[in-house]
C-alpha cells in the first residue's frame, strides 16, 4: 500500500516479439492460435513450465510455496502474546449506550444522505404509506438524481466565487500547470473542490449522490493537496468520481487509471518497460479491486487455488500479479511536456507505445499473448478483475459498510455481490447494486450501528441549524473554519496514503478526533461572520417558539426535535434539561430573552450564551453523532 517505486525490471521480451514464435502460442483444437480469450485459467504443461522459467528470470521466482489466503478473522483476545512472552494490550470493548429508536424516516435518511432535516423527513413520509414504500420510492428518486434540480447550489457556488469547478482539463491544466502560478493559484482547484465538498453536502438536494461522491473519492482515494494532483483535481472529481459514481464498475475503473490526477498520485505517468513502476499496479488490486483479504503474497502464480465462486479465476493474487500488472500498464501516460514529447503538454491521457512491454504475461491466471493493440493489455486487466467474484464481494461489503453496519452480514455481501457480478457489463451496474443493498432488512434495521465521522457530523449540524452559510475561499471566517476543522483529521481529500480515510467507528474513535470534532460544532453555534450569526439560534428559537413559553423543558423539547428528529434517552435528557433550568424549574420557570450577567440567580445569567451551549451540547450527544 505504500507509495515506493518498484525495484525489478524486466529483462525480457522488450523488442519486437515474433508472431510465429511457439513459446508463448499454442494451437487450438481447430488448428487457429487460440487468443487470451480462449486460454483456460490453468495453462498447459509444457506452456506452464516456460512460463515459470520466464517468471523465474524476471521476479527471481523459484517456485514451491503454496497459497495461504491472509486470515482477516479478528484476533479473540484483547491480550495479544508477541515475541519473548512479552503481552500488550488490544483495543477496550466499546460501551454500549442506550438510545430510543428514532422514527424510520430520520434512520433511513442520516444513512442515505447528510442529516435529516425536517424539510427532508416532510418528504420522505410523503412517499408512501408503509416504511418499505416510503424507503423504496425514495431511493429511486435520489438515485435518479439528474432529474432533481439542483440549481440552487451551483448558483450558491458561482456567487461564493468558485471560479474552476467548471473548467476543462486542457484549461485547468494550461492555467494552473503550464503558466507556473504561485502556489495558491496553482492549487485552487483542488482546494475549490475540498471547501465545495461542504456546501454541497449541506446544501445539494441529490444528497445520496453526495454520499456516494465521497464513498467513492476514498475507494479511489487521491491526496487533492497533491502537488502534481491538485491543479486537476477539479478534473478528476467531476469527470471520473462524480460522472461514474452510480453507473459500471469497469468504466470507472479505466477513468481512474486514465486520469491525470490518479496518474501523478500513483506514479504510473512515467510507468515504462525501461523504468517500470508497480504503485499503480499493486493499488489497483489491494485497495480498488481485491482487497488486502484476497493478497497470497510471493507465490509461484500456478499453485494459486481456484476461487470456489467461479473456478476460471484464481482465489486472490499473489506479488507477481502486481508485477505484471504494472507491465500491462506501462505507457499508460499524460501529455505533460516530457523531455521525449516537449511539443505535447495539455494534460490529457495519452497511450505511449514506445513506452509499453509489449511481451507476453501471466497474470490473474491469464495469459495475455504479445504485441497486443495498444492498451488492450490494461483492458484485458480490468476486465479481469471487473468481472472477478472476490472484486464483487470486496465492493460491496464497503458499500454496506458506509450505508449500514461497520461489520458487513455476509448474506447480504454474497447477495448484492451476486447483482454486481451479474451486472459487470451493464451501465448501471452500481446502480441497481445498491437498489438491492438500501432496500435490505439490514438496511432497515441498521440504527445505531455507525458513528459519525467528523465530516458527517459536521455537515450535518450544519444542516439541521438551517442557516445561510457558504464556506468559501478568499473569506476570512472560512478560512477559520478550514483551520479549526483541520484538526479533527477529516478534512476532504487530505487523506495522504492510497487507502482513503478509514470508514469505521474504531477508527474515529480517539480523543483528538472526538474532541475536536466537538469544538468545531461547538465554534458554529457561537460565531459570526461580521455581524451576522453563522447559525442565528436565538432568532430561530425567537420564530418558533412564543417567548412566554421558554421554560427548560420547552426548550430542550423543540431542539431536540430540531436537531435529533426525536426525543434522546430519559437520563441525557433530563441533564439537558437540567443545564438549561440552572437553578430555575424546569418545567415552569420563564427564561427570559435576555442575556446580561446575573452570576447570583444562574437562572437568569446570560441566557443566549446557555441557549447555544444547549444546542451545542445536543449536538454532541450520541443520539446525534451517530447514525
Amino acid at each position: 500500500m505504500a507509495r515506493h517505486t518498484v525495484l525489478w525490471r524486466r529483462t525480457k521480451f522488450r523488442g519486437p516479439v515474433k508472431r510465429t514464435s511457439n513459446t508463448f502460442f499454442r494451437r487450438n483444437a481447430e488448428g487457429g492460435l487460440a487468443s487470451a480469450a480462449d486460454t483456460p485459467a490453468v495453462a498447459a504443461p509444457d506452456l506452464s513450465k516456460q512460463v515459470r522459467q520466464r517468471l523465474n528470470q524476471l521476479y527471481g521466482w523459484k517456485g514451491g510455496e503454496r497459497a495461504t489466503p491472509k486470515d482477516t478473522t479478528p484476533a479473540p483476545e484483547a491480550v495479544t502474546e508477541v515475541a519473548g512472552g512479552r503481552t500488550m494490550m488490544g483495543q477496550s470493548e466499546p460501551r454500549l449506550l442506550t438510545m430510543a429508536r428514532p422514527p424510520f424516516a430520520v434512520q433511513a435518511l442520516n444513512n442515505l444522505s447528510y442529516g435529516a432535516t425536517a424539510t427532508t423527513i416532510a418528504e420522505f413520509n410523503a412517499l408512501g404509506s408503509t416504511d418499505r414504500q416510503r424507503l423504496a420510492n425514495y431511493v429511486d428518486w435520489q438515485l435518479d438524481w439528474n432529474a432533481i434540480d439542483d440549481t440552487p447550489v451551483t448558483n450558491r457556488l458561482n456567487a461564493a466565487g468558485y471560479t474552476t469547478l467548471n473548467k476543462p482539463l486542457t484549461q485547468l491544466w494550461a492555467e494552473h500547470v503550464v503558466a507556473d502560478p504561485e502556489n495558491a493559484v496553482r492549487m485552487r482547484p483542488a482546494n475549490e473542490v475540498q471547501r465545495a465538498a461542504f456546501v454541497r453536502a449541506v446544501y445539494s438536494r441529490r444528497q445520496l449522490r453526495e454520499v456516494l461522491v465521497n464513498f467513492w473519492h476514498d475507494h479511489f482515494n487521491v491526496m487533492g493537496t497533491d502537488f502534481n494532483a491538485g491543479p486537476v483535481f477539479v478534473h478528476y472529481d467531476r469527470d471520473v468520481i462524480r460522472a461514474n459514481a452510480k453507473g459500471n464498475f469497469r468504466v470507472m475503473l479505466e477513468e481512474v487509471a486514465k486520469s491525470t490526477s490518479m496518474l501523478y498520485y500513483l506514479d504510473n505517468l512515467n510507468n515504462s518497460r525501461s523504468g517500470p513502476n508497480e504503485n499503480f499496479a499493486r493499488e489497483l488490486l489491494e485497495l480498488h479491486t481485491f482487497g488486502a483479504e484476497n493478497y497470497l503474497g510471493f507465490m509461484d502464480p500456478f499453485l494459486v487455488p481456484p476461487c470456489p465462486e467461479d473456478p476460471s479465476y484464481p482465489i486472490g493474487y499473489t506479488d507477481i500479479d502486481v508485477y505484471e500488472t504494472s507491465a500491462a500498464f506501462t505507457g499508460w501516460s499524460a501529455k505533460n511536456g516530457h523531455w521525449q514529447y516537449p511539443t505535447e503538454n495539455d494534460g490529457t491521457f495519452v497511450y505511449r507505445q514506445a513506452w509499453h512491454d509489449a511481451g507476453p504475461k501471466f497474470l490473474l491466471g491469464k495469459l495475455f499473448y504479445p504485441e497486443q493493440p495498444a492498451m488492450k493489455d490494461g483492458r484485458d486487466v480490468l476486465d479481469r478483475l471487473a468481472s472477478h467474484p472476490r472484486v464483487a464481494k470486496f465492493i460491496c461489503k464497503k458499500l454496506i459498510r458506509r450505508f449500514i453496519s461497520d461489520t458487513p452480514k455476509q448474506a447480504l455481501i454474497d447477495s448484492a455481490a451476486a447483482i454486481f457480478r451479474a451486472n459487470w457489463q451493464a451501465p448501471n451496474q452500481i446502480e441497481l447494486t445498491l437498489r438491492h443493498i438500501l432496500n435490505s432488512d439490514d438496511f432497515i434495521n441498521s440504527f445505531g450501528q455507525k458513528n459519525r465521522r467528523p465530516f458527517d457530523a459536521v455537515v450535518a449540524a450544519m444542516r439541521a441549524l438551517g442557516g445561510d452559510w457558504t464556506v468559501r475561499l478568499d473569506h476570512g471566517r472560512s478560512g477559520d473554519f478550514m483551520w479549526l476543522y483541520g484538526f479533527t483529521g477529516h478534512t476532504p481529500y487530505n487523506w495522504p496514503a492510497p487507502n482513503g480515510y478509514p470508514d469505521t467507528g474504531l477508527a474515529w474513535s480517539g480523543s483528538n478526533s472526538f474532541a475536536m470534532t466537538w469544538r468545531v460544532l461547538g465554534w458554529l453555534t457561537e460565531t459570526k461572520d461580521g455581524e451576522v450569526p453563522l447559525h442565528p439560534i436565538v432568532d430561530t428559537t425567537r420564530a418558533n417558539i412564543p417567548v412566554a413559553n421558554w421554560t427548560a423543558n420547552t426548550l430542550v423539547t423543540w431542539w431536540c426535535t430540531r436537531l435529533l428528529g426525536y426525543q434522546p434517552e430519559a437520563a441525557r435528557k433530563q441533564a439537558l434539561v437540567a443545564f438549561m433550568a440552572q437553578n430555575g424549574d424546569p418545567n415552569s420557570y420563564v427564561i427570559t430573552d435576555t442575556n446580561t450577567w446575573q452570576g447570583s440567580d444562574l437562572k437568569r445569567h446570560y441566557n443566549h450564551e446557555r441557549l447555544r451551549s444547549l444546542v451545542a451540547l445536543i449536538l454532541m450527544t450520541p443520539e446525534f453523532l451517530s447514525r
